[in-house]
């Protein structure tokens, strides 16, 4: 097997030339394989308050320019270990939320070939719901690690089933999940009613909540959702919003009282080891952020979330 190619070397090609692509590494088309493709859904319509995501994946890969191959934290480096390949966009209808959603599963099917994992940037979240329904396909119910300020677990909105705000509800009805091993992390702020609460236990999920985070700890927490999950398949989704509008403006629904960027990236490095098979980090709205602190915040968290999947590897 040939060696990984990795990203453009910045001491010979400055960060601010060379490939658009994430962390500036090759185009899926130009490697022989790829053992996790990076691929943007560039879809918006599903959110309830501000829109602007479909420009995240643009703005993710601009402040992913400034990621660097060896990440000391997990002491790895994902980009000689793994085959990493930037797989473009997933376009879709952005006029019609259903069509997307069909749009979005066949298209993350076929990128699914066999050995290769999505890390996938959104969009709003109601892209996690087809992602969920490839990832089924593959490996049965899995593990969900939620991070979110919110539950995304409510029935509709304005009589409308798929929105970004009830994608997990869906996937539950699916079948897609493994409800022993199914968490929120990260949730805080008001809700309509405690019945939200009140359904969000019934389908299975447990919750940490923000302020569970400060008081425990990113270790403690960590250690918690790796007990939860085992050895199961584990799929984790990311919403933006889990950090708190001082680490993350650019989003659509920011609540206050967020996590810190550090605190999310320590409770993922926390989780390494874990059988990490797929990921997305979505509702990155860089409108409502002109200092770009939301992109780069994504930028390493969705770097982490591929030095996960690369300790998974033998060195």
């Amino acid at each position: 097997m040939t060696e990984p190619r990795g990203p453009v070397d910045a001491s010979r090609v400055p960060r601010f030339a060379g490939p658009a692509t994430f962390a500036r590494l090759p185009r899926l088309d130009e490697v022989s394989r790829a053992d996790v493709a990076v691929v943007g859904i560039p879809f918006d319509s599903g959110v309830s308050y501000r829109p602007g995501a479909r420009f995240g994946p643009a703005a993710v890969r601009e402040a992913s320019r400034l990621l660097r191959p060896y990440h000391p934290g997990l002491d790895v480096s994902p980009f000689a270990r793994l085959q990493v390949a930037d797989a473009g966009d997933i376009a879709c209808n952005p006029f019609d939320i259903k069509e997307a959603i069909a749009t979005i599963e066949a298209a993350a099917q076929d990128l699914s070939a066999p050995g290769t994992r999505l890390v996938t940037i959104g969009g709003d979240h109601t892209i996690a719901l087809p992602l969920l329904r490839v990832v089924h396909r593959l490996h049965g119910p899995v593990a969900l690690l939620h991070f979110d300020a919110h539950l995304d677990t409510w029935d509709t909105y304005f009589g409308a089933e798929y929105t970004h705000g009830t994608p997990f509800r869906r996937a539950i009805e699916e079948g897609l999940l493994d409800t022993e091993a199914i968490s929120h992390v990260g949730t805080r702020g008001p809700l309509y009613g405690k019945q939200d609460l009140d359904d969000d236990a019934r389908m299975g999920f447990g919750i940490v909540t923000s302020a569970d985070v400060m008081r425990r700890g990113p270790d403690e927490v960590a250690a918690m959702l790796r007990e939860r999950i085992g050895d199961r398949p584990l799929y984790i989704s990311i919403d933006i919003d889990v950090l708190d509008p001082a680490h993350a403006p650019g989003t659509g629904t920011p609540e206050a009282g967020g996590l810190t960027s550090r605190e999310l990236l320590e409770i993922l490095r926390g989780l390494a080891g874990c059988n990490l098979v797929g990921a997305d980090v979505v509702e990155v709205a860089p409108a409502y952020d002109h200092a770009e602190i939301t992109s780069i915040a994504a930028s390493h968290v969705a770097y982490d979330l591929i030095s996960l999947l690369a300790l998974k590897e033998k060195p």
